[in-house]
């Protein structure tokens, strides 16, 4: 295996990662900004208020796009075990 393959599969490795949690992440950016900016506008500054919220929208992001997230990881790893295989 070459350096360049090694590279290439780092790179693709990195990419997966960003598009499985690049989602969730930007909702719950998103979902934290928007409480962030109510607690700032009321004058309410309790933990809970930004944290269940939060909780629940990152849970359902999950569970809304788990079947795309387990498709990509298998794709990745289907292409990895043939590159694998194609070593020996």
């Amino acid at each position: 295996m070459s350096t360049a393959e090694v590279l290439e599969i780092g790179r693709d490795a990195v990419f997966v990662l960003l598009k499985i949690g690049a989602p969730v992440m930007l909702i719950a950016l998103t979902v934290g900004l928007t409480i962030s900016l109510a607690q700032a506008l009321t004058q309410i500054q309790e933990m809970t208020l930004a944290f269940v919220p939060k909780i629940l929208v990152i849970f359902l992001t999950l569970a809304f796009l788990s079947p795309f997230m387990l498709n990509t990881l298998m794709v990745f790893t289907q292409r990895l075990t043939d590159r694998i295989a194609g070593l020996g």
